[in-house]
């Protein structure tokens, strides 16, 4: 997919090259990146020891607090997580610094030259591009973050990771992975490795009903993989600025994450967990710990702007929210976070939404919209597989506006007590409001 806010027209020459390659943009089967690596020396099987995540939301934050965790320890990490917010290079981070672009179109020109033209997906490409870079400089980890599923990832050529970890399980690409959690489920736990732990975070109530814990037992046991539930072998509790996180042998209290919103509490339990099942391997202070959940960096999620032109717009007393939230648990968040607002301060919110045309907006909205007090469709700019203003305001039966300034705006005009505004539905969306107003 075009990516419009990199500003290097040779790297978007690349990138969209990238994509004659393969007929569909998405075909998850791991037989044609088995053969690109190969092709190029089997660098995945050279990499530093691996943390690998998969899970249909907090992926992308519990890989973020396992890294500043890590970082605060003193180690080095490279760094692969898809989507990229703003800029591409934003994909691949090599000992903590994102890839220079000269460096990326390198090794994308690199294997090219060895795919020699044959069938790959664009994903599988960069994919392969990533573990090209980590196997060539040294580092004490990765930190892998599936793209999508997890049996068929391209990522899921990773033979012997030191962990994997499986977040909250929800309805996301079910084109590809099925509309039933439990089958979702298998999907996920297709990066469980033989007699390697796996770690998996907390799960929501219809996939406990649905059965993916069941799931997740089958797999390991079929793998002689040590297995670590949240709520049978972990559990944690909120305190209101720490929380306790409770294992079969021990309890560690741990700080309130800098990451906002109740439910970066699971995640980063499910990231000291992770870090935690592996202390044998990779002894880390809790020092490390205190610093890194408290430190972290993960833009887009539930993230307040202070400042841009979308801020500008608004008057003092109301304040500007992002969440790149776009299924059925994200909306599930957002309700929660919500409440949590009504209680701390009974601020009104109003949301603005814009979603792709891949997603169901109904499932993502049905939680969140009952508690705004207005809502507006909008159409996500420079994106063609956005659903239109029209389409969203049809589906969910909300006001269309013009534009995302002109939706903003509104509110502005409308609303004199102090409130919020919430922007959501798609991190492609939250990408383009943070290349505006950063």
């Amino acid at each position: 997919m075009p990516d419009q806010f990199d500003p290097d027209p040779d790297l978007q020459r690349v990138l969209d090259r990238l994509t004659t390659y393969y007929p569909r943009a998405i075909d998850p089967n791991l037989d044609r990146t088995n053969r690109l690596l190969n092709d190029l020396g089997s660098p995945h099987l050279s990499l530093p020891p691996a943390l690998h995540v998969a899970g249909t939301n907090g992926k992308g934050s519990t890989l973020s607090l396992m890294r500043a965790v890590l970082e605060a320890a003193g180690l080095s990490c490279h760094v692969m997580t898809s989507p990229h917010l703003v800029h591409f290079n934003e994909r691949i981070v090599l000992n903590g610094s994102e890839i220079e672009t000269y460096e990326l179109i390198k090794l994308i020109e690199e294997v090219e030259g060895v795919n020699k033209g044959q069938e790959t997906t664009s994903f599988e490409i960069i994919t392969a591009a990533g573990f090209l870079a980590f196997s060539r400089k040294p580092a004490d980890l990765c930190l892998i973050e599936v793209g999508m599923g997890g049996r068929y990832d391209a990522t899921n050529a990773i033979v012997s990771p030191l962990a994997t970890t499986i977040t909250v399980i929800s309805r996301d690409h079910v084109k590809f992975l099925g509309n039933n959690l439990a089958d979702i489920a298998r999907e996920k736990a297709g990066i469980i490795k033989q007699n390697t732990p796996c770690i998996i975070g907390p799960q929501i109530r219809e996939g406990l009903v649905a059965g993916v814990m069941d799931v997740f037992e089958d797999v390991a046991a079929a793998a002689s993989a040590p297995l670590y539930r949240h709520g049978i072998e972990w559990s944690y509790d909120i305190l209101p600025d720490r929380f306790i996180l409770h294992t079969q042998s021990n309890f560690y209290e741990f700080p309130r994450p800098n990451l906002r919103g109740d439910h970066q509490f699971g995640n980063a339990a499910t990231a000291a967990m992770t870090l935690l099942t592996i202390q044998d391997r990779l002894p880390l202070p809790l020092s490390s710990f205190e610093y890194g959940l408290t430190h972290a960096k993960w833009p887009g999620r539930l993230e307040r702007l202070t400042s841009g032109p979308l801020v500008d717009l608004l008057p003092s007393h109301i304040e500007l929210w992002i969440d790149g939230g776009h299924n059925d648990s994200g909306g599930m968040v957002l309700s929660n976070q919500a409440d949590q607002w009504s209680l701390d301060d009974g601020k009104p919110l109003h949301v603005i939404l814009g979603m792709l045309n891949t997603k169901n907006p109904c499932e993502f909205a049905q939680a969140l919209l009952p508690k705004t007090e207005s809502a507006q469709a909008i159409t996500i700019p420079d994106q063609p597989l956005s659903l239109t203003a029209d389409e969203l305001s049809g589906a969910l039966k909300i006001p269309a506006a013009d534009s995302l300034f002109h939706a903003v705006k509104t509110v502005a005009l409308k609303e004199e007590r102090p409130s919020r505004l919430l922007i959501t539905g798609s991190l492609y969306l939250m990408g383009y409001i943070l290349a505006k107003n950063s």
